[in-house]
């Protein structure tokens, strides 16, 4: 930027002052956060996420025979919309939004480890609210509503998840944290609530329809999945769910979605827009 003193104003949309506003105060505050309230805030995000994740899948079960594959996806991808909303509006700590705290350690406001720290802190956190979130839903029976097909399709999501292929599952994180990222880009852009709900609805609607890998949405996911495993709904998909382990998640899935998403978000919008509109 030619002025990088200048006064920020994070209602302003130009591009330029949100990206001033990310690298010098945002981001900076963000890293300064405690452990105690990255940890409460971060257990947030999960169950946030996990939410959007919950009704996408009760919406989805059924609507692709009703309303044809493409718009059941718009659909499931309107819905799981929420989850960020509530992120991003009620307040919380999102890992894959996390990711353009990138931008103050790349201009120097912050060391990059104390980003990665409070990554890992995050991450930790998210995890544990999906999971719980996932053994809630789990232990509601909900799950066997429609005659077991809501608890079969949620089998059918995490065991679909599992059995990606490392590259498959890593070039879809990278265009969802891009999105994700850009969601949150465009919520710090917007004036009002319903501004902030438009604009997140859209990228992350795109995101869901395109069938693209969210690290802290499989958090519920594939947990939830496992946990019905050995459910009558299971059974009545007739798959293979030899995958449908913890560790299996972990690495064949958790990990590369992880890289994946860290390099849209820091990479491909937190560095890329930092070199264009803040770096000097």
């Amino acid at each position: 930027m030619e002025n990088r003193n200048v006064n920020v104003n994070v209602d302003c949309k130009t591009p330029a002052t949100i990206a001033d506003a990310l690298a010098n105060s945002i981001c900076v505050q963000k890293t300064n956060a405690s452990i105690v309230k990255l940890l409460i805030l971060g257990f947030f995000a999960g169950v946030y996420i996990s939410f959007g994740a919950a009704i996408a899948t009760l919406v989805g079960h059924d609507a692709a025979k009703y309303v044809g594959v493409g718009i059941a996806k718009l659909l499931i991808g309107g819905v799981f919309s929420v989850g960020l909303m509530l992120v991003v509006i009620a307040g919380a700590e999102l890992f894959t939004g996390n990711n353009l705290m990138t931008m103050s350690a790349l201009d120097g406001k912050v060391p990059a480890h104390r980003v990665l720290n409070k990554w890992v802190i995050v991450y930790i956190a998210n995890f544990v609210g999906a999971v719980f979130l996932a053994w809630l839903m789990y232990r509601t029976n909900l799950w066997k509503g429609n005659a077991g097909a809501v608890g079969a399709f949620a089998v059918k999501i995490a065991n679909g998840k599992v059995n990606l292929g490392f590259s498959e599952a890593f070039f879809r994180a990278i265009l969802c944290n891009w999105l994700v990222c850009l969601a949150v880009w465009l919520a710090i852009a917007s004036r009002e609530v319903s501004g902030k709900i438009l604009a997140i609805f859209f990228p992350i609607m795109t995101f869901v329809a395109l069938g693209f890998e969210h690290c802290v949405a499989n958090m519920y996911f594939v947990p939830l999945g496992i946990f019905l495993k050995g459910s009558a709904s299971a059974a009545a998909t007739g798959l293979d769910l030899s995958n449908l382990t913890w560790s299996v998640f972990l690495v064949k899935n958790l990990i590369p979605v992880t890289l994946g998403n860290i390099v849209g978000g820091a990479g491909f919008v937190a560095s890329l827009y930092w070199y264009v509109y803040v770096k000097k």
